[in-house]
């Protein structure tokens, strides 16, 4: 596709500070056809990580690619019943360079569109699991965007390998996505939301933006963690706060962050 289209696609509607689903938006057939079961939204998913995937690994997936892409995951989720909500969007314009966004992992839904809203705004990287290297697509896709692969298995050598790459990250001008929890839960726990953002962000001498996220529509699965039920009942919600500078020994930005998370969780029912 050309990359006119594919940015005009990507950024139009993410001009603004905030975005909702219109009410004009119709589910798809095939969801109908399936009677509105996960598989609608596995299947359509599949196609459009398989198709990224395959832009990644020509070596194509730049910023416009990451958005567009990203844009057509969040079509997919919104075509399967999804009511999606994203606010704070001018904080991240008002930033000059990169910043660490720091938010709640609830399912793999924040990281399939998240890119859709800051990648037109921002050049940006997630920190995901290593594992998804080696996933057919997923691995093409983890490459082509540069991300940072953690194994979750030696804390200290996780916090290491963030430190020291998202440093150079940072420093060539790529912003980080990073969410602090040991692993996505449906529940937010501020005991298991560890500071490796908020030391990233000092040790770089960048800025911090807090991302609240409410993405439940996407269930985690009982016997398989990847492939849960969707709940068309439930809206998903973003929310972008203010840049925080991060001083002293960063306790103060990591409880605001926290803060921010908990205040916007309990006013979207969660």
């Amino acid at each position: 596709m050309c990359d006119k289209l594919m940015q005009k696609e990507a950024v139009s509607i993410f001009s603004g500070d905030s975005y909702k689903t219109p009410k004009s938006t119709k589910r798809f057939l095939f969801d109908r056809l399936l009677f509105g079961s996960r598989w609608a939204f596995y299947i359509k998913n599949f196609i459009v990580y398989y198709r990224t995937g395959q832009c990644g690994k020509k070596g194509k997936l730049d910023t416009v690619a990451q958005a567009y892409y990203s844009r057509q995951n969040m079509k997919v989720a919104e075509g399967c019943g999804a009511r999606i909500s994203v606010s704070g969007m001018n904080n991240i314009d008002k930033v000059e360079g990169p910043v660490v966004f720091i938010g709640n992992h609830m399912s793999l839904l924040e990281t399939a569109v998240m890119s859709s809203f800051i990648s037109c705004r921002k050049p940006a990287i997630f920190v995901v699991k290593e594992k998804l290297f080696n996933i057919p697509f997923f691995g093409n896709i983890m490459r082509g965007m540069g991300n940072i692969g953690v194994a979750r298995e030696n804390p200290r050598e996780d916090f290491k390998k963030v430190i020291s790459e998202g440093k150079k990250k940072l420093e060539a001008g790529e912003s980080i996505i990073i969410y602090p929890q040991s692993t996505r839960s449906a529940q937010f726990d501020p005991s298991q939301f560890n500071s490796i953002g908020v030391k990233l962000a000092k040790g770089a001498g960048v800025p911090v933006i807090p991302v609240a996220l409410k993405t439940d529509f996407l269930e985690n699965g009982k016997k398989f963690k990847d492939l849960g039920p969707i709940n068309k009942d439930k809206e998903v919600h973003f929310e972008f706060a203010e840049a925080i500078e991060v001083t002293g020994n960063g306790k103060e930005a990591q409880n605001t962050i926290v803060e921010f998370i908990t205040s916007r969780l309990e006013k979207w029912g969660k």
